[in-house]
């Protein structure tokens, strides 16, 4: 097990592909054959961004993407075929990158996490640990980000503390319990296929 603890100093920014926003990179990996580090070479990310007035998402042919919305309310996101709602805080939506998506501000602007990856290359989950708890990890890359307040877990034996805004990136060849305090936070999970 390898543990990290990400700090906002240590994230990154870059342009959504559309170029109609910011993402706040927070973790991800590319192809490591790739020379460049683009949204053709991307394998997962992790990332949290405003949305601050009604739009059409980025099209990301190959991308299965996981949100929930994290800060404000009200957020639903429309296609020709369905609607997707977040309208509740922390509510997981799953759909992919080439569905034609625009959102709509019920109750103004948002902030929303994301995970993404490439579709055949990784599994991913996305989860609000929001009472205190366990739960198990399987082997495979987590990040625990501390949405409201220092989060408390404890990992392995061992009590961690994630200050505010942070993230707890844990690395595992194998599965492990996780358990959790009152402090809610985002559980992100990734697993590479193959």
């Amino acid at each position: 097990m390898k543990t990290t603890l990400l700090k906002p100093e240590d994230y990154t920014r870059s342009p959504w592909k559309n170029g109609g926003g910011i993402f706040t990179d927070i973790a991800g990996a590319h192809r490591a054959d790739s020379p460049v580090k683009d949204w053709n070479s991307l394998l997962w990310r992790f990332a949290s961004t405003p949305i601050v007035a009604p739009g059409p998402f980025s099209y990301m042919p190959g991308i299965d993407r996981l949100q929930m919305v994290v800060k404000g309310r009200g957020l639903v996101l429309k296609s020709s075929t369905q609607e997707l709602d977040e309208r509740e805080p922390f509510t997981t939506v799953r759909f992919t990158g080439e569905l034609e998506i625009v959102t709509a501000l019920e109750e103004g602007p948002v902030e929303v996490v994301n995970l993404m990856a490439r579709r055949g290359a990784a599994e991913i989950e996305l989860v609000a640990l929001g009472e205190p708890g366990e739960r198990s990890l399987a082997a495979g890359t987590h990040l625990v980000y501390a949405v409201s307040g220092d989060c408390s877990l404890r990992l392995n034996g061992e009590d961690l503390v994630i200050p505010a805004g942070c993230t707890l990136k844990v690395e595992l060849t194998e599965g492990t319990r996780l358990t959790f305090g009152s402090r809610l936070a985002v559980l992100g999970s990734i697993q590479l296929v193959g």
